[in-house]
């Protein structure tokens, strides 16, 4: 194991870019640490990096943590998961394809519960949501930044779970990774997404606030910022779903989303 993002993304390069897309959320959080440093998601606990390499030499199984939350697994075979059960300790969630983490759970010999369902989409060819919705898209200024700080704060609220210091409002709103949807003036929907790594990049966080949902702002901004990555040069476009919510499933999928993989997040009890 290792806290040094660049060490770990120099010896696991080859296998997270091998499958992009199953090891999206590797890719991107690695990528945050090595941008902005081992405390981008927690001021006090580093994240963390591990690997397994079979007799070759080659990098076979990954997982990033970022203290107090889970780890986050990438590809990897039962036995390997089960291994690093046995190697990490308790934690309080797990989180990845969902085999490998019911995997990980059974050899904790802990209680445990699934705690949310996902799964991960790919962006094929976009199709406009019908009908469209007044307004139009356009990125934000800084004068938006307090009001995108809220609506992010109300979005992991909403997906239950606690502070996201990564979440960097003021510098996406820099770098050009958040999208409005405007109507009459007024930021109605956004849209944000990962930088682009392996190729990859993965549309989080979409949030419209609770009194103006069921408009069709959600689906716009994401058709209108899904179809720019491409155009920008990304490979991949994807984003996850949570099952729960059968309204976002069938609305990604009429924009041209595509299941790829079921995912899990475990919670131990």
């Amino acid at each position: 194991m290792s806290e040094d993002a660049a060490e770990f993304r120099a010896v696991a390069d080859a296998y997270l870019a091998a499958d992009p897309a199953a090891n999206t959320v590797l890719l991107t959080v690695s990528e945050t640490v090595r941008e902005r440093g081992p405390f981008a998601f927690e001021a006090s606990r580093p994240a963390r990096f591990g690997w397994q390499c079979d007799a070759d030499g080659r990098v076979i199984a990954a997982f990033v943590q970022t203290p107090p939350r889970g780890p986050l697994l990438g590809v990897m075979d039962a036995e390997s998961a089960r291994a690093l059960a046995r190697v990490l300790g308790p934690v309080p969630r797990v989180i990845g394809e969902d085999g490998t983490v019911r995997a990980y759970a059974a050899a904790t010999g802990r209680g445990w519960r699934v705690f949310r369902a996902e799964r991960l989409f790919r962006l094929g060819e976009v199709t406009e949501p019908r009908p469209v919705p007044g307004g139009a898209a356009r990125p934000p200024t800084e004068r938006d930044v307090p009001l995108l700080q809220g609506w992010f704060a109300d979005f992991v609220t909403f997906i239950g779970e606690g502070p996201r210091p990564d979440f960097d409002v003021a510098g996406r709103v820099a770098n050009g990774r958040l999208l409005l949807w405007e109507d009459a003036g007024r930021p109605v929907a956004m849209v944000g997404w990962t930088a682009r790594v392996a190729g990859q990049v993965r549309i989080a966080p979409v949030y419209t606030p609770a009194e103006l949902r069921g408009r069709g702002y959600a689906g716009a901004v994401v058709a209108r910022a899904s179809r720019d990555l491409l155009r920008s040069g990304a490979e991949q476009v994807l984003l996850f779903t949570d099952l729960a919510n059968p309204t976002s499933n069938a609305l990604y999928q009429r924009i041209g989303y595509r299941p790829v993989a079921e995912h899990t997040v475990v919670e131990f009890t």
